[in-house]
């Protein structure tokens, strides 16, 4: 047996026939760059997430940065945000002209340690920056507490958890903003790049309405310098269809994700995942823990299953950050997560006889 990491064509060939009308609606109107296509979808992802407002941009990462853009971030200020993330979070830092400010993290969620997030605060403190990783919201009550005693913002990366909430509250609508990529194996992907925020800030939506798309309130009338972050209307038509279908694929991930915990269950040298209390965690990444990741990862490929390493190098010690100074051993717990991690195959499509097979060559190899 075969089992894939992810598995896009499964989906697709689901729901073929509504995704085929719906690109030809954008062609036959020719509504390619923003348009209705694209405002349908921002209504219906904002009324998603529980949010007054949705913005389309052009990517995740983009998401970010003009979130962060619009909220004040600029040159020297600084940002608080965990190591243990995909590097668009800490670009989004950047490219506003401030500097990510690394807190580790926690041993059982691995999201951002509040414990440890108001030692790091500084005068030059403009926001918290929490990732909801792998599908799983962090502790957001003590991360506003936080803010609100300082005077903060908190914007949300919830890019890998759309429809994750906590304490029945929807990912991204707690923060000021909250920030998602439609990646194509996002739980909610697009067939090519695109990103959203989603706010109840009317000032700030306007604002990120002209950021993205070159400055201008009106065609051809630039009040500001802004960028081409738009969404296009072909991702816009297809992220519509796809999000009448997400709580589902959701509670099919959170099935999957009990199977495989039920078969893991009692491996003394794997560590499953742990959904804190409160939380309703759904699952973009199932990634397990071992002190053998790579030699397990190399037998699991022998037999045809494929994972993933999410991620093996944390931020502060990446080349591209070497100047902000850190070391190893700054960020002990994400670092450990960074070399135990390995990402086992989920996707809403699998089945539950791919989940058993691939736990049933775990414990072979482990024997």
């Amino acid at each position: 047996m075969k089992v894939n990491f992810v598995d896009l064509k499964a989906q697709y060939l689901s729901i073929k026939d509504e995704i085929d009308g719906a690109i030809r609606d954008v062609i036959d109107k020719t509504a390619f760059a923003g348009g209705p296509f694209v405002a349908d979808f921002e209504n219906d992802f904002a009324s998603f997430c529980n949010c007054k407002y949705s913005i389309g941009t052009s990517s995740g990462t983009s998401a970010l940065w003009l979130a962060l853009l619009g909220l004040g971030v600029g040159q020297g200020d600084e940002v608080i945000t965990s190591p243990n993330t995909f590097i668009a979070t800490a670009e989004a830092i950047s490219l506003c002209g401030a500097k990510p400010v690394f807190v580790d993290v926690d041993q059982q969620t691995y999201n951002i340690n509040p414990a440890l997030v108001e030692k790091a605060i500084t005068s030059k403190t403009k926001v918290i920056l929490p990732v909801h990783l792998y599908g799983q919201m962090a502790d957001m009550d003590a991360i506003l507490k936080i803010a609100r005693k300082h005077g903060l913002r908190v914007v949300e990366d919830a890019c890998q958890a759309h429809g994750a909430k906590y304490k029945g509250h929807c990912a991204g609508s707690m923060g000021d903003a909250g920030c998602f990529s439609f990646y194509p194996g996002k739980n909610l992907g697009a067939y090519g790049e695109a990103g959203a925020v989603v706010t109840n800030n009317a000032e700030l939506v306007e604002k990120l309405r002209v950021f993205r798309d070159h400055g201008q309130q009106k065609k051809y009338y630039h009040s500001i310098v802004g960028w081409n972050c738009r969404m296009d209307g072909m991702q816009g038509a297809i992220l519509k269809v796809k999000l009448k279908h997400l709580w589902q694929w959701n509670k099919s991930r959170r099935e999957n994700a009990k199977l495989y915990n039920s078969y893991l269950k009692g491996m003394t040298d794997i560590t499953t995942p742990k959904e804190a209390d409160g939380r309703e965690h759904v699952y973009h990444i199932y990634a397990v823990r071992t002190s053998r990741r790579d030699e397990l990862m190399s037998d699991l490929a022998k037999q045809n299953i494929y994972c993933g390493i999410h991620y093996p190098v944390p931020l502060h010690l990446q080349k591209a950050y070497e100047f902000l100074g850190y070391k190893e051993g700054d960020f002990p717990v994400a670092e450990q997560i960074a070399n135990e991690q390995v990402s086992l195959p989920m996707y809403a499509e699998l089945t539950s006889q791919e989940i058993q097979y691939v736990c049933d060559k775990i414990k072979e190899l482990r024997n």
